[in-house]
Formats: C-alpha cells, structure tokens, sequence
C-alpha cells in the first residue's frame, strides 16, 4: 500500500478537466433525472424545505450565469 502511494498513486477529486458539449449535456440531464427521483421518492421530507432549495437554486445559477457573462 505504501509503493502506491509513492508512486503518485492517489485520487485526486478536485482536477480540472473539460467536458465536450455532449458529455456535459449528458451530464446534466442524469443530474436532472436524479433531482426528479429523490424529489418524487422523499417529496414529503424536502416539503419543508422548499423555499431554502429555492433559493440555493437561484443563488447557485445566478453565480454561474454571472461567471459564464464576465467570461
């Protein structure tokens, strides 16, 4: 275990990376998918926290709009 991790044999989650336009359409449409079956399956314990996830919504998309702009 120890010559793996001498050898730069790690995880690195944070790397930048590009996508093509399909793989991130792709992308976001599992990401949608995967919104619509936890909202329809656990619709009654996110009930009460409609108006917090409203506004992570519109406060994450105006950054990224904000940001997608200024480039």
């Amino acid at each position: 275990m120890e010559d793996l991790a001498k050898k730069g044999a790690h995880m690195d989650i944070f790397k930048t990376f590009t996508l093509k336009w399909w793989q991130t359409g792709l992308f976001k449409c599992g990401m949608l998918a995967s919104g619509v079956v936890i909202g329809s399956y656990w619709h009654d314990f996110f009930a009460g926290y409609l108006l917090i996830l409203i506004i992570v919504v519109v406060v994450s998309l105006a950054y990224v709009t904000y940001i997608w702009w200024k480039q």
